[in-house]
């Protein structure tokens, strides 16, 4: 059945940035996707229009390695009216780190930038109530490990959503939405420790700005297998078709 979806990626990178192919081939292959099954778009540099939308069966929405939901830009407003649609046309969404910031903005919550809650490495999250009893989290053990990197913090729920897990610092690291097939992490389910280690290898101004580390001691110290958190994506399909 997965092989005969169409799955949209869709991005918020620079032209430049190496970790557009790495993010497309990550999805790739924690999916188990040929090629001609997912199509990427830059919502920076093309309007996704509800035609597009139609037209997959899976809409992804990934990381950014230079764009804060936070801070804004000039293509927020397409950003955040795409958060809706999927929202408003009950589709089936999975969204991380950047993709979880625009979608809890989109539906109503404070998103800020803190460094002092920003998060990097291998975290430890904590399932909810909600999350032990949900379809798709309930893979998971109530503690479970997962790959992280962000400084853009959501605070406030998003509206009629459900909020699955959360960490020592944060309250709110995953939600779903009622009756909806949309699931938002601040994690990314779709990375390996040697992804996470490459994606620091290509921003690492960001492990000094936020842990204050050299790469050697974020290698050593911060990043571990998240075999656990590896499921999540099979899980949401499995669960949705």
């Amino acid at each position: 059945m997965k092989n005969k979806l169409k799955f949209l990626l869709i991005q918020a990178r620079k032209l430049n940035d190496p970790m557009i192919k790495n993010e497309l081939d990550c999805f790739k292959r924690i999916l188990n996707l040929e090629s001609e099954n997912i199509t990427n778009i830059d919502v920076t540099r093309k309007i996704i229009t509800p035609q597009i939308i139609k037209k997959f069966d899976v809409v992804l929405v990934g990381g950014s390695g230079d764009y804060s939901i936070a801070k804004g830009g000039s293509f927020m407003k397409q950003t955040l009216d795409l958060m809706r649609l999927l929202h408003e046309t009950s589709k089936p969404t999975f969204a991380s780190c950047w993709g979880f910031q625009a979608m809890a903005k989109a539906m109503g919550s404070n998103v800020i930038n803190d460094l002092k809650l920003a998060e990097l490495g291998t975290i430890k999250l904590t399932l909810t109530k909600e999350g032990k009893k949900d379809p798709v989290f309930q893979c998971l053990s109530d503690s479970f490990f997962c790959q992280m990197g962000h400084e853009d913090i959501v605070i406030t729920q998003p509206k009629n959503s459900i909020i699955l897990a959360y960490s020592e610092k944060i309250k709110i690291e995953a939600f779903c939405f009622k009756e909806k097939p949309i699931y938002c992490t601040q994690f990314h389910p779709e990375l390996r420790l040697e992804d996470l280690k490459n994606r620091m290898q290509a921003y690492p101004h960001y492990i000094n700005k936020i842990l204050g580390i050299t790469m050697k001691e974020f290698i050593e110290k911060k990043c571990f297998e998240a075999k656990e958190s590896e499921n999540l994506l099979n899980q949401f399909i499995k669960t949705y078709f």
